[in-house]
């Protein structure tokens, strides 16, 4: 149970356990990121940390301009934009706007690559001054990360709602890939996606928010220090936290028969295996309790990106 926040003090500075930010402290939450102040932490005994609560219609403070968190099941954000400010975001995200505020395509940078890759080759900006409000169509919670000038993100595709002007969007390769082979048909799979979007904010700080499924946990690994997550649970990782494949094959003990050696019925072998990604620190990991199941078709594979092994 997280205690009850203690009332703000005028003139008192308060530093946000979750984003870093550093307050008046006279709000009930972090100008930043939204998260109630002097709430302690909700971590699991391995080390998870659970993605502080935010009150319906908490506002977030952007430069000049700012956010309010509408709605707690499917969450909306509206932004009050400044003339001198934008934001962009993809087309179908977009709920409603001002009739003051200029919407218009933005081109991004290396399209051609970004087409071969699958990857959107523009974005959508709005300009303000106006209101306008983004929101998907599903439940979920919406995870705001202020980056501070210099600091960069990686986040898995389609996980992206917004981001203000301020912060850069680029992309990485994953290097996380697999080959399966069924005749002379060979078929590769990314199970985090081919790429990773990259968000780095530039001279000035930035506000990128993200919708995620089911509950968010946050884990900070050490130098050196790894842990095997399903990969569809990714939500975004530091750059500094690396990334490689992890495969199990699990034995199953059957009259002194490994089960993947046995022919069910005299038509098929049956084989197991579970596919993980091991996630190597120093720096933050955060994955959703709600994830899709991994693609993986059965078949051998051929060839795969670095990995490691293991058979129980």
């Amino acid at each position: 149970m997280s205690a009850i926040p203690s009332a703000p003090v005028a003139g008192r500075s308060y530093t946000c356990n979750w984003c870093g930010a550093v307050s008046d402290g006279t709000a009930l939450s972090c100008p930043a990121c939204g998260a109630m102040i002097n709430i302690k932490d909700i971590v699991t005994p391995t080390g998870w940390v659970e993605v502080p609560g935010r009150k319906d219609m908490t506002k977030l403070q952007v430069g000049k301009s700012s956010c309010q968190i509408e709605g707690l099941y499917v969450p909306v954000a509206d932004f009050n934009l400044s003339p001198e400010d934008s934001v962009y975001f993809a087309h179908h995200v977009l709920l409603w706007k001002e009739n003051a505020v200029n919407v218009s395509m933005m081109s991004m940078k290396g399209a051609w690559k970004r087409a071969l890759a699958g990857m959107p080759v523009f974005m959508t900006q709005a300009k303000g001054p106006g209101h306008i409000a983004f929101s998907r169509d599903n439940p979920g919670e919406l995870l705001p990360i202020p980056l501070q000038s210099g600091q960069a993100v990686d986040v898995r595709e389609h996980f992206m709602l917004v981001a203000t002007g301020q912060v850069d969007y680029s992309w990485t390769n994953t290097n996380i890939w697999f080959q399966t082979k069924n005749g002379d048909e060979t078929e590769t799979h990314y199970p985090i996606g081919q790429m990773l979007d990259r968000f780095t904010a530039g001279k000035m700080p930035g506000l990128l928010l993200l919708h995620a499924s089911g509950n968010v946990f946050i884990r900070t690994l050490t130098p050196g220090q790894s842990i095997l997550i399903k990969p569809t649970a990714l939500i975004f990782k530091d750059p500094t936290v690396s990334m490689q494949l992890h495969f199990e094959h699990p034995g199953v003990g059957m009259g002194g028969a490994s089960l993947g050696g046995l022919l069910l019925g005299g038509l098929m072998a049956f084989s197991l295996r579970y596919l993980w990604l091991r996630v190597t620190g120093p720096g933050r990991v955060a994955i959703q309790s709600a994830f899709e199941p991994v693609e993986d078709n059965g078949r051998n594979i051929t060839s795969h990106s670095p990995a490691t092994r293991q058979n129980w």
